[in-house]
């Protein structure tokens, strides 16, 4: 049972720095990529296109850590139960 994630952290992670949460789900280099492409859109906020795209993938990295946290979760209940 050690294995669960809490979803509730995942997001909050990814709240602080988009792909902190799925480096916390275990999904390392899906994790560095969205750093990377956060980063990138950092780096776009002068030329304005920036605010969208960083926004966007701010707000899916959150809703991406949340829901493999609770996959991980049911994969990890419905292993235990036979």
């Amino acid at each position: 049972m050690g294995s669960g994630k809490s979803p509730g952290l995942a997001v909050v992670l990814s709240f602080f720095i988009s792909g902190v949460g799925q480096i916390y789900n275990g999904q390392i280099m899906k994790g560095l990529i969205t750093i990377g492409i956060q980063f990138i859109n950092g780096l776009l906020m002068f030329v304005l296109i920036g605010f969208v795209t960083y926004f966007i993938v701010w707000v899916w990295a959150m809703y991406d850590a949340y829901k493999v946290a609770e996959r991980i979760n049911a994969e990890a209940g419905a292993s235990s139960s036979f």
